[in-house]
């Protein structure tokens, strides 16, 4: 893009972000809080169902079971009904589910809904991540990326105080409080999901709110960037299911995803710990203080990312970063150092995805990019499960620290992976010309 297009372009691109990202950053923030507000209520309902702590560890990571399996069928659907329709159908069908939580009172009750939640919020992550590559250039698409992120650190910062909040009124219609919690935050995805039929558009072309020669250079970049990326992509939705770089990402991705849940499911109550509090308003309010770092991760990632054009490179260094805040956070023993060791990993590992996603993003097109993303997502997704497992298995092995340890060298893994996935993409498209290569010339050879 020459600096002449890309001048012309940038009062495009943020109108379009102004339109786009306050509807979906709503929605990641629900999407987050339903997913997260199970560890704020961990402590009260367990205590209240009786559930232990295995059972728990189990309903936390088997929501990630169904959502997995239903990620890739999710957002091939999505590209053939569109994206308004999709999501919105998303948003209202987890909405409800999440609601029913509150019936959650026994183990195989908690273990259904868990699963229900997960296939109804199956395609919501990689579907927007596709549905933003409809809409920014690459050049653009990390610092946008790093805004729909910051649904995660909000989730916390007004999600978490409205938790305790809601955990505060036990008792209140004869209800406890986790069941309050789970049946507001789902009342209001419900009536989310109901606003963006109404709001939201499958691409440009349908933007009314785009002037024609507005659309004709926002289309016109998009369609430049396809032609890029034509050469390297994988050829069709099912390919890229087998294509190795995807895969590799996918193993990238799944390292992000168990230190993200790994930390999340568990914060709320280890905070509590470190200063000596039950989950309620004040953790809440101390939770959102740990996240609010997180935005500064994403806006300081986002931004030298799309300047400097070496997003593999912070990507990995800010993932490492993330791995040096879990290690510390168990090897500081003062309460504001814990805290500000938490922080960083959290910033960290929340900083990291909006970068990561501009590097598969950055080869695959058409209908490889909806399965390549859905499958990326979906055995990151994975992560979910894995993690509370993990950490659950290394406290009981090497005691209280030894799941933090074990998060902390998985994201440092993590990191170096995403620092040799050029190599990886390389060796990729080196073996696809030669392939093509060679079956050139055994056709001309006929």
């Amino acid at each position: 893009m020459t600096d002449t297009q890309s001048a012309a372009l940038a009062p495009v691109i943020r109108k379009v972000t102004a339109r786009l990202i306050p509807i979906l950053l709503l929605m990641y923030i629900l999407a987050f809080l339903d997913r997260s507000n199970l560890g704020f209520a961990k402590d009260a309902f367990q205590a209240d169902t009786g559930i232990s702590n295995a059972a728990y560890a189990l309903g936390a990571g088997i929501f990630f079971l169904g959502y997995a399996v239903f990620e890739v069928p999710s957002n091939m659907l999505m590209q053939k009904v569109g994206a308004k329709i999709w999501l919105a159908r998303i948003m209202i069908s987890w909405g409800i589910v999440s609601a029913l939580m509150m019936f959650a009172v026994n183990e195989p009750m908690f273990y259904v809904l868990r699963v229900l939640l997960g296939i109804t919020e199956a395609g919501f992550f990689p579907g927007v991540i596709w549905y933003l590559t409809k809409w920014i250039p690459v050049e653009h698409r990390a610092r946008v990326n790093g805004l729909f992120y910051f649904g995660a650190p909000l989730a916390f910062i007004f999600g978490g105080p409205l938790s305790g909040l809601l955990l505060d009124l036990d008792g209140l219609g004869g209800l406890h409080g986790w069941q309050i919690m789970f049946l507001v935050t789902g009342v209001l995805t419900v009536i989310v999901g109901l606003v963006c039929i109404g709001y939201l558009d499958n691409g440009p072309r349908d933007a009314k709110w785009l002037t024609p020669q507005q659309k004709d250079l926002l289309i016109a970049a998009l369609d430049r960037e396809e032609a890029s990326k034509a050469d390297h992509s994988p050829r069709g939705a099912l390919r890229a299911l087998a294509n190795p770089a995807v895969l590799y990402f996918s193993v990238a991705y799944l390292t992000i995803q168990m230190a993200v849940y790994g930390v999340t499911f568990y914060l709320p109550s280890t905070i509590g710990t470190v200063v000596g509090e039950d989950v309620g308003l004040m953790v809440g309010l101390l939770t959102a203080a740990v996240w609010s770092l997180a935005i500064v991760g994403v806006v300081v990632a986002t931004r030298i990312a799309d300047r400097t054009g070496r997003r593999r490179i912070v990507a990995a260094v800010t993932l490492g970063l993330s791995a040096l805040g879990i290690l510390l956070s168990v090897v500081f023993q003062e309460p504001v150092m814990v805290l500000l060791a938490l922080a960083l990993g959290a910033a960290g590992f929340i900083a990291v995805q909006p970068v990561f996603w501009t590097l598969p993003t950055s080869f695959l097109v058409g209908g490889a990019a909806a399965s390549g993303i859905a499958l990326i997502n979906s055995i990151g997704s994975l992560g979910g499960f894995l993690a509370p497992i993990v950490k659950n298995a290394a406290d009981e092995l090497f005691g209280a620290a030894g799941g933090s340890y074990a998060l902390a060298a998985i994201a440092a893994i993590g990191a170096i992976l995403i620092a040799c996935s050029h190599l990886v993409a390389r060796a990729v498209r080196t073996i696809g010309e030669r392939t093509e290569a060679t079956a050139l010339a055994q056709e001309e050879a006929r």
